[in-house]
């Protein structure tokens, strides 16, 4: 069997969200994607498989510890080989609880990708997760940014939003990771992100990804696209566009870029460069 290694979202060719690709002719049976995902090592694997022709596959996803419903950088990082492996073009994919789109392209860095989310939706938080959010980072509530309510948000996964006021607050993001996966998969969140509002349209953000066995992700395209959702939802002054660098503060700078409409829970538009690792 073999992995492919690709960073997903890079900053001109570095940094970026590292994602194991298989593309194979059948999937292995599930205690083996399991392996292999733990031997990766990485956030997530993505295994694809041909579904009806060279552009549809049939897509599951696995961290180290679990299978995982969506994951964005390790769709974009699939685009990329599906790319490489069929040529240019736009693939469709069928995961356990949806259908999406991923297209990608050669570029002189490696190959670009954009995919299509699952529908968006988001609710306010609920208090006591908040608080035991907040708990579990160390945060005060007068810490959080008011303009961005606390909100549980969904884009083919489940992810708690938390906004800061300051950006050290972010900078200094810290928990215990046992605690965190215990949090996490109490409520059935993959991620916990905390944002800080650069401006209207830019935001710096890091991913808690305690319930996949990772302290931080370095990019989280499934997170992008719920949070682009929500601020649809709440009305922020967005111009259907966002851009988000997260991994910053890890030394993995990775760029997320989301367009969208303004039909509330449509598709979410999330894109970014790859480059090959090793």
């Amino acid at each position: 069997m073999t992995v492919q290694r690709i960073a997903a979202f890079s900053d001109v060719g570095k940094g970026g969200n590292p994602a194991g690709i298989v593309i194979t002719e059948r999937f292995p049976d599930e205690a083996e994607m399991r392996r292999v995902a733990a031997e990766v090592g990485y956030s997530e694997t993505a295994f694809a498989m041909p579904d009806g022709g060279s552009d549809r596959w049939r897509v599951r996803y696995f961290s180290p510890e679990s299978e995982v419903p969506f994951c964005g950088h390790a769709t974009i990082a699939l685009g990329a080989a599906l790319a490489r492996h069929a040529g240019d073009g736009r693939f469709a994919l069928q995961l356990n609880n949806a259908d999406i789109t991923v297209e990608a392209a050669a570029s002189a860095q490696g190959y670009t990708a954009a995919l299509q989310s699952p529908p968006t939706r988001s609710t306010a938080a609920n208090e006591k997760l908040v608080g035991q959010a907040l708990a579990l980072f160390g945060y005060r509530r007068e810490q959080l940014d008011p303009a961005l309510p606390p909100a549980e948000i969904h884009a083919g996964a489940d992810h708690l939003v938390l906004a800061l006021r300051d950006r050290g607050d972010l900078a200094a993001m810290n928990y215990d990771l046992d605690a965190g996966r215990a949090l996490m998969r109490e409520h059935g969140l993959v991620t916990i992100m905390l944002v800080y509002v650069r401006s209207d349209s830019e935001f710096d953000v890091r991913n808690a990804f305690a319930s996949g066995g990772v302290l931080e992700d370095p990019a989280t395209g499934a997170a992008a696209a719920a949070f682009a959702g929500y601020l649809r939802d709440l009305n922020w002054p967005h111009q259907n566009s966002i851009r988000i660098t997260q991994g910053e503060d890890m030394g993995e700078k990775s760029v997320i870029e989301a367009q969208f409409t303004g039909e509330p829970g449509s598709s979410i538009r999330v894109s970014g460069a790859t480059r090959t690792i090793g």
